[in-house]
């Protein structure tokens, strides 16, 4: 038992007895750790955050060669179209 829990026993023990306050006490601190439980799994840690920033590092990349590839095949494109049109024109 942890301090707290002691002084919690002591307090309902002179109220409800020793057996009622070692079940009281033993009720709250498996409610408090099942809470504690499912909060933990709601909340992101520190390494949760590291892995969507490398997630996020690693997306902006791709996502940078993906503009330019898309820039050059836009400009080949348009040199294309350009001398399509001036082969269409000379001849």
């Amino acid at each position: 038992m942890t301090v707290s829990e002691i002084q919690l026993y002591q307090i309902l023990k002179s109220k409800l007895g020793e057996k009622g306050a070692e079940e009281l006490v033993s009720f709250v601190r498996s409610e408090v750790t099942s809470e504690f439980d499912s909060r933990r799994e709601i909340y992101a840690t520190k390494n949760d955050i590291a892995i969507v920033r490398e997630d996020m590092v690693n997306m902006k990349s791709d996502l940078t060669k993906s503009i330019y590839f898309a820039g050059i095949i836009q400009f080949l494109a348009i040199i294309g179209s350009i001398m399509a049109i001036v082969n269409f024109t000379l001849k």
